[in-house]
């Protein structure tokens, strides 16, 4: 007789946000607890006598997998495992799966949202309006902000995966040239350029590759300094990816044409980021919102729900670590 599975979703609430279909992971498991959100001092209680933990941004450390031998699987409600202590996992026998290329549209099109809204200096435009400016002018439009067209402007992708390929083709559809540049700690591409030999060439940067100890402050003040003055600066990858002091200062110095970010290197920013400043010129925030398309969301509940009944037939896919 198969023993009962019992699963526990440790933070639901950063999932769905009510909208969502949960019937196919419901029918993964015979029983499934859901908590809005797990505070750390949680999180041991609500997984005992679980044999599946679901977690998206709580923390599974290797004292909370040790007090819970009955695990056996954490599904991961993200591509990131960095909230998992991976080699306890393993020392404990626990299969890690996460979900991958769930966000791909959602993330693809606010990049390029971004790289518009910069471009086309939209939210200038949009205060200029609100501030009474259009209706007070002299003539019947007002250009008070340089426009820039993508048409013929080079964009440089660094990580050129599922999301990066992605970016790429709708980029070329906007009649942009794309170059490729390579990551630290990658094996050698004839396809790609090294950072050094990029930088200079791009009217657009964007960043969709991991962060890692190869990538951390992969972009400095050297590495802006080395960019064209009017360029842009788009990272919907992770925070850390980019020194956000240094991208301030080069901001406040009127150096590059704008950045746009919707990722920052703590989340929430509760203690707050040298790029929530209000005199940066030229810089958009959004708070990590890129992948949150409720489509983008379902496809997760899918690949959860696969994940969970491939381990169970015996044959776990998407398996990290």
């Amino acid at each position: 007789m198969r023993q009962s599975t019992r699963a526990v979703f440790l933070d639901h609430a950063s999932l769905d946000q009510g909208d969502l279909d949960l019937l196919p992971l419901r029918a993964a498991f015979d029983e499934l607890a859901l908590y809005d959100s797990s505070a750390a001092e949680q999180v041991s209680e609500r997984l005992r006598g679980a044999q599946v933990a679901i977690s998206n941004k709580v923390r599974l450390d290797a004292e909370s997998l040790a007090a819970n031998p009955d695990l056996k699987l954490i599904l991961i409600s993200a591509t990131g495992t960095n909230n998992v202590d991976l080699e306890a996992a393993r020392r404990h026998g626990i299969v890690v799966s996460n979900c991958q290329g769930y966000g791909t549209p959602s993330v693809a099109q606010h990049t390029l949202m971004l790289l518009l809204t910069l471009a086309t200096r939209l939210a200038d435009y949009r205060k200029a309006v609100d501030a009474g400016h259009w209706q007070q002018a002299s003539q019947f439009c007002l250009l008070d902000f340089p426009i820039v067209e993508l048409e013929g402007k080079t964009l440089g992708l660094l990580g050129h995966g599922e999301l990066g390929s992605a970016v790429a083709r709708l980029a070329e559809a906007f009649g942009m040239r794309v170059l490729l540049g390579a990551l630290p700690g990658r094996p050698a591409r004839a396809d790609r350029i090294a950072l050094d030999e990029l930088l200079p060439q791009v009217d657009a940067l964007t960043l969709h590759c991991p962060l890692n100890e190869h990538t951390r402050n992969l972009i400095g003040a050297r590495q802006i300094a080395a960019m064209k003055p009017n360029a842009f600066l788009i990272n919907t990858a992770r925070g850390g990816l980019v020194d956000e002091q240094a991208l301030a200062d080069a901001l406040r110095a009127g150096h590059l044409g704008g950045a746009a970010f919707d990722v920052l290197s703590e989340e929430p920013p509760r203690n707050g980021n040298p790029l929530l400043a209000a005199d940066i010129p030229r810089l958009i925030i959004t708070p990590h919102n890129a992948w949150g398309s409720r489509e983008a969301r379902q496809r997760i509940v899918g690949q959860l729900a696969e994940n969970a009944q491939a381990f169970l037939a015996g044959a776990p896919k998407r398996v990290v670590g």
